[in-house]
């Protein structure tokens, strides 16, 4: 089989199992399975570029079929022990890279996209990146070590600040923010991501209340707590900032101007 001929195949079958772009995933895919190829060539192993485009109809995210993901400036490893990097959460690093910082904790850490992205972007900082999932820990040291990283990051198994010592100058967070009600009208792709890192199974804002509960304590004087929130919770999450006692609260929008940022202060002195 030939390239032109496969692709216009597997674009026929992503379509038909309802992909938004097929003819950008098939040449993707392609492109992972056989490296860069002329229309005319030959396609190698195409048993084995089928399986993939099967993979893909059975609407399995392409970041976990390729393995890798862009994000911020860099390809991080993925695998479905983390959810796919979105683009949204790089408005989360870029209003971190708005402020001083030293050392930050990412709570969640997942693949380690946020931690190792803002580690990346400044020499001497250093940072700990805490989740529940030993598995996800193993893809976050292993982006570390891929940006060259691993140095300065530290990475731990606890539930929220359970086993968190010491104070940071940054804290940041992607929580699950999905309410278990709206679980059945996300994107088919969702269902193969880790469900613990999409929703709370409530009311999606329970990772909130921990965090503006908690975060103060672990705070420098003046730190910053900065978390990623779905379009609908900004105003709410930032109210559970000033209850937790935070200050100088801010909502910062994403690129499509939907709420996606909260940011508030730990008081100046503890």
């Amino acid at each position: 089989m030939i390239v032109r001929t496969a692709l216009a195949d597997a674009t026929a079958r992503l379509a038909a199992a309802g992909v938004a772009d097929p003819a950008r995933d098939a040449r993707r895919l392609l492109d992972h399975h056989a490296g860069r190829l002329f229309p005319d060539d030959a396609v190698p192993d195409p048993d084995g570029f089928a399986a993939l485009v099967r993979a893909r109809g059975e609407r399995r995210p392409i970041a976990q079929i390729v393995g890798r993901r862009a994000f911020w400036r860099h390809d991080f490893a993925v695998t479905p022990d983390v959810l796919d990097p979105r683009p949204e959460t790089e408005a989360l690093v870029a209003a971190a890279l708005d402020r001083p910082w030293t050392t930050v904790l990412d709570l969640g850490t997942g693949s380690g996209c946020i931690l190792c992205s803002l580690l990346a972007e400044r020499d001497g900082t250093e940072g700990t990146g805490i989740d529940l999932s030993t598995d996800a820990l193993a893809v976050a040291r292993r982006n570390a070590a891929a940006l060259d990283v691993a140095g300065r990051a530290t990475f731990a198994r606890s539930d929220w600040f359970d086993r968190v010592t010491g104070r940071f100058d940054l804290i940041v967070s992607n929580p699950p923010y999905v309410a278990r009600d709206e679980m059945r009208d996300l994107a088919p792709e969702l269902f193969h991501e880790p469900r613990i890192a999409l929703t709370d199974e409530g009311d999606g804002l329970s990772a909130y209340r921990v965090l503006s509960a908690r975060a103060p304590a672990h705070l420098t004087p003046g730190g910053r707590l900065m978390v990623e929130v779905g379009a609908s919770q900004g105003r709410i999450v930032a109210d559970l900032f000033d209850r937790g006692g935070l200050t100088g609260i801010a909502i910062h929008p994403d690129l499509d101007g939907r709420d996606r940022v909260v940011e508030g202060r730990a008081a100046a002195t503890p």
